[in-house]
């Protein structure tokens, strides 16, 4: 990945506005601190980007590299090196932690990974993350607790070493030393290429992975663009700045649609059926 460039988006989920008219450029190499209130859409933009159905695009357009990234399937998007994160990881019943993995490093391939090189990668993977690797046997996600649910996100993150990752609150519910884990490996992605657009509401992991651009989502649209000193600035001030220095008004949050993860509806879906 080159260049992300997202031009005038709008959309909405079932018929509720979020975003109206969002833009941002991201370009490689970029750790982008994606902030603003709760309910104004920067979950719904990440979702949007990786492909989740229930979000309907009403304008605007996404590229990635000069081309449509839109108009590209889930998967097609993974292919091209799109990684998502997410908030709420979804228990997976049935589904063994290493089928899938393996599953989702051979749909990127060519050819399938050998088995020597996929215990080596995943043995590592574990390690750095401090889990135990004999959690591979269980079903994903199943009876995980809140915070290894993050860091097996994490986990998935090295195995498939995506050019582009969207980690939405990745950092919520973790203690100090996960949050150092967590860290650790994007940082060590960062070097390796690793493209990185990071929800969060807390400084701390913004400080420890050195954000070097911050976009500010207000009212459905990015409304302000700064370096890392506008993320600390929003940690110690909160928003109210907006107003006073630039005439932001921050509109009051309306019952919003709620932001739901691409795994959660798959999920969903296929108990229903």
């Amino acid at each position: 990945m080159e260049n992300l460039t997202i031009e005038n988006i709008s959309c909405e989920a079932e018929g509720t506005p979020i975003l109206k008219d969002c833009s941002l450029e991201i370009n490689k190499g970029d750790c982008v601190a994606l902030l603003g209130p709760n309910g104004h859409g920067k979950s719904t933009l990440l979702n949007i980007l990786m492909g989740n159905p229930r979000y309907k695009v009403t304008s605007g357009k996404a590229t990635l590299d000069g081309e449509d990234l839109l108009s590209m399937e889930v998967d097609e998007r993974s292919k091209k090196g799109l990684f998502m994160a997410f908030q709420n990881p979804p228990d997976v019943p049935g589904v063994v932690t290493m089928d899938f993995f393996r599953g989702m490093i051979n749909a990127r391939l060519e050819k399938p990974v050998s088995l020597l090189k996929f215990y080596k990668e995943t043995t590592a993977a574990y390690e750095k993350v401090d889990l135990d690797s004999e959690m591979a046997s269980r079903h994903l996600n199943e009876g995980y607790s809140g915070g290894e649910k993050k860091r097996n996100e994490i986990l998935q993150m090295l195995l498939v070493k995506p050019k582009l990752a969207l980690l939405d609150e990745i950092d919520s519910g973790l203690d100090v030393d996960a949050l150092k884990i967590i860290a650790d490996v994007i940082n060590e992605m960062k070097e390796n290429g690793t493209t990185f657009i990071i929800v969060s509401h807390y400084d701390r992991l913004y400080d420890l992975v050195n954000v070097n651009k911050t976009a500010i989502i207000v009212n459905g649209k990015v409304a302000l663009e700064g370096d890392a000193s506008l993320a600390k600035r929003i940690s110690k001030e909160g928003y109210s700045f907006l107003e006073k220095e630039y005439d932001i008004k921050i509109e009051k949050n309306e019952k919003k649609a709620n932001d739901v993860s691409i795994g959660s509806c798959a999920v969903k879906q296929v108990i229903a059926k």
